[in-house]
């Protein structure tokens, strides 16, 4: 009877339900600490779900169902990908145990010149210390409240023949958002006297010390916070480093240079810690995290974790699974490309073209059109050499980057029209001629506009898309939009509706505007008597360098930027194009450290030149919706079929995705790191991923390839959206990381062929609809782009999987913790 009642308690134990049972509540649990953590912060998700005894409970459960169906089973006779992945699974819930119940972490702050071997806790502590009849008696509890439900404990500190009771009195919890902190009431009873506390305090900082004194002469501290914990070394910091990016106060990496002290094994040596550069020595590993605003002390987080190794281990063995996976000749995997081999479905080649639109664009119709006129179109037709050198001049952004005036030229009209050129003429020519000649171009009609509403409130016509500069302003000089952005800065951001924002942008084109006319944003001058100590490599626009430099550099800009101007503004271009070259020669000399070499510049100006991606994205949702409408006409006439349109259609979609490709690549060149760092360029690298992955592995069905351009469409169409910004930027320290580079790849390529398997999922929900007629060829193709739809997303989640374990180690290697379990990471 017993033997039988644990043979039922083991099937139950180790079975793959109770498996599935265990990690939906372990999922079930993330999920609502995520909606808890967004309304009561993490402490409280810790405390309800994450450090519960419950959740731990679970993961405890998990490792006995883990390993007992890896020897129920017998997996580890035959070492394949099945037995590898469970492994994977219960050496990392080991590491993961060992960092919890046996690592710990801090914060250590070292002022230079100074050596250190204390830190702080990062877990918050209740800590007392009792004083009594001559004697010292410590006792400390971990311990975090939450902000909703019992946080109610109490304690008995035995010292002596006494008893100290600690009882929790009230707990007031601070709202996100506010400036006050959480407010803790401890009740302290001593032989029936009792001493209420207030105590304020959290993890990271140490708190108030409250001093209380009973009749007795019992005297109790007591506090709230990190507590301080001595290490067996010392480090001392020798020199704190922060270097910025050209011309600005953005950080580019900030170092500390120091000396470790370990008087025990008499042990000295020099290192240099900064981002994703650690110490590591006698167990503890030191990340640079922060810095004094001073810049004369660094913040270094300390992490001693034993759990790091094991944990690793199961990560290469989770990858090394799933790879093997994809070879074993039993695996689900290889079973549906046997499938989907049997299958060859064509395409149809047709072609297409795009009708473009003429709109005018002046703003005053009046007598003085004709001499506008002419001067537009002579300067269209002489302009183009001197637009041309004018685009090679390197100018410096705000944010620090060195780039060619064609690329801030192409930002300019796109953020102002949200077009690549104007009147038929680039944006170099543009930008040259609202500086060179503003009393002209500030009446060419260049801002959009979109809201109806906002157009009839400025007393414009509906069907107006474009206004000019001039336009914005009333016969008194009154900016027009002054009162409505006032009004609609104020709203809160959630609460802006379409109108809000398109005022709000409205606003900040005619800004843009304002500073092309006055040349505020071209940072194109070298001070060559720099005296900034923080801010190195400044350069200046005309008017900053006209206040700033000495008087001798002062008449060296003003001939240099009016000669220009004049050259242009009168027709000189031979006169206008000897001060751009004057001008480059000027920053050559003086700024060449920071100048990109020319090859890069000549790469970036190809770049802008071939807007490659703009194109990909018209190509892609004029192709896509072809195929789309082909693959379904295909299941319905069989004499539609052909082999040689197939490979056609193939060849063609190969020789885009190459193009994409290609404009990836020179992006990454040009930036300096890897081009999936913000929105735009995450959103191009999806539909990347999505091409290869149709193109790679799904290329022998129309559905594949049809479903394949159509999200690669959707998301690169998704990328140009107005609120997406595509220009280039710097990275910010914590993100020159290779394991980001390799994090994110992973991650976002496995959105590819997620989003191919989403769009055939539809496409087979629509052919369900057409069953009724010519049953059985719609069945074929159902289970057909079924099994791709199934091959594709075991790809696509296996990729996914091992990108967020990636992910973790890329956090743990930057900054000495694994991910924090915040929402976006959770889910």
């Amino acid at each position: 009877m017993k033997q039988s009642f644990n043979k039922k308690l083991a099937d139950i134990l180790f079975s793959y339900k109770t498996m599935l049972v265990l990690f939906v509540l372990l999922a079930f649990g993330a999920a609502v600490a995520t909606f808890i953590e967004n309304d009561y912060g993490t402490t409280t998700a810790r405390v309800l779900v994450y450090n519960h005894i419950w959740y731990e409970v679970v993961m405890i459960l998990s490792i006995v169902n883990l390993t007992g169906i890896i020897i129920r089973r017998k997996m580890y006779k035959k070492i394949n990908g099945r037995f590898v992945f469970h492994l994977s699974f219960l050496i990392m819930l080991i590491g993961s145990g060992l960092t919890r119940y046996v690592g710990y972490e801090g914060i250590m702050h070292i002022r230079e010149g100074e050596a250190q071997n204390m830190m702080i806790s990062r877990k918050p502590y209740l800590q007392i210390t009792i004083k009594s009849d001559d004697k010292t008696y410590y006792q400390e509890y971990y311990k975090e409240f939450s902000a909703i439900g019992s946080n109610n404990f109490s304690y008995n500190i035995h010292f002596g023949s006494k008893v100290l009771k600690v009882n929790l009195n009230n707990y007031k919890f601070a709202k996100k958002g506010t400036a006050t902190m959480n407010l803790i009431t401890i009740d302290l009873v001593l032989s029936n006297e009792k001493k209420e506390v207030q105590l304020v305090g959290d993890a990271g900082m140490q708190g108030i010390v409250k001093q209380v004194k009973f009749k007795d002469n019992t005297e109790v501290a007591i506090t709230y916070g990190s507590k301080e914990l001595i290490l067996p070394f010392s480090i001392r910091l020798n020199d704190f480093q922060l270097d910025r990016y050209p011309g600005s106060m953005s950080p580019s990496s900030y170092a500390s240079e120091v000396t470790l002290i370990d008087k025990r094994s008499n042990v000295k040596f020099d290192y240099r810690i900064f981002m994703n550069s650690i110490l590591e020595y006698d167990g503890y590993r030191f990340f640079q995290s922060s810095y004094d605003m001073d810049e004369k002390g660094t913040i270094l987080s300390v992490n001693h974790d034993p759990g790091t190794i094991p944990t690793y281990i199961g990560y290469i063995l989770l990858a090394v699974g799933l790879i093997m996976n994809m070879f074993d000749k039993k695996s689900r995997f290889i079973k549906l490309i046997r499938y989907i081999k049997q299958f060859n479905v064509i395409a149809l080649y047709i072609v297409v073209g795009a009708m473009f639109s003429n709109f005018s664009l002046y703003a005053n119709e009046n007598a003085q059109i004709q001499n506008v006129a002419k001067y537009l179109q002579e300067y269209k037709t002489n302009s183009l050499e001197t637009a041309d050198k004018f685009a090679h001049i390197v100018v410096q952004s705000n944010m620090g980057r060195m780039k060619p005036f064609d690329t801030l030229n192409h930002e300019i009209v796109s953020k102002l029209s949200r077009k690549s050129s104007l009147l038929g003429m680039n944006p170099n020519q543009i930008v040259l001629g609202m500086l060179s000649r503003p009393d002209i171009w500030q009446n060419v009609k260049m801002l959009k506009i979109k809201t109806p509403k906002l157009k009839k409130q400025l007393g414009f016509d509906k069907s107006r898309k474009l206004l000019a500069f001039s336009e914005m302003f009333d016969k008194d000089g009154k900016y027009k939009l002054k009162d409505l952005v006032q009004k609609a800065n104020a709203m809160s951001p959630n609460k802006r509706g379409t109108f809000q924002r398109d005022i709000i942008k409205l606003d900040e084109r005619v800004n843009i505007a304002y500073m092309v006319y006055y040349a505020d944003l071209f940072r194109i001058f070298p001070n060559p008597h720099e005296t900034n100590t923080k801010i190195k490599n400044k350069w200046y626009n005309p008017m900053e360098a006209m206040r700033s430099f000495s008087e001798k550099d002062k008449e060296v800009v003003k001939t240099l930027i009016g000669g220009l101007i004049n050259g242009v503004a009168t027709d000189n271009y031979k006169e206008a194009n000897k001060f751009i070259d004057m001008i480059i020669t000027y920053q050559n000399k003086l700024g060449s450290s920071i100048i990109p070499p020319k090859n890069v510049i000549d790469n970036e100006m190809l770049f802008n030149k071939l807007n490659i991606f703009l194109k990909l994205t018209i190509a892609y949702m004029i192709i896509g919706l072809i195929l789309f409408i082909l693959s379904f006409v295909t299941v319905f006439n069989k004499k539609l079929q052909s082999k040689k349109l197939n490979n056609f259609f193939f060849v063609l979609l190969a020789i885009l995705f190459v193009a994409h490709t290609f404009g990836m690549g020179l992006r990454w060149y040009i930036s300096g790191h890897a081009p999936w760092s913000d929105t735009y360029e995450s959103l191009v690298y999806i539909a990347w991923s999505t091409m290869f992955a149709g193109v790679v592995f799904f290329r022998k069905s129309l559905m594949a390839l049809s479903a394949t351009v159509v999200m690669a469409g959707i998301f690169m169409f998704t990328a140009h959206l107005t609120g997406i910004d595509p220009q280039i930027t710097n990275l910010v320290p914590v993100l020159k990381s290779y394991w980001l580079t390799i994090h994110v790849s992973v991650i976002t390529g496995s959105y590819g062929f997620l989003a191919i398997g989403a769009m055939l999922g539809f496409m087979s929900l629509v052919l369900f609809i057409f069953r009724g007629k010519n049953k059985s060829n719609i069945d074929d193709t159902i289970r057909h782009i079924t099994a791709i739809n199934e091959a594709a997303l075991i790809l696509g989640i296996s990729m996914l999987v091992v990108g967020n374990f990636i992910g973790g180690v890329w956090a743990n290697e930057s900054w000495g913790r694994y991910w924090g379990w915040d929402p976006k990471e959770t889910w």
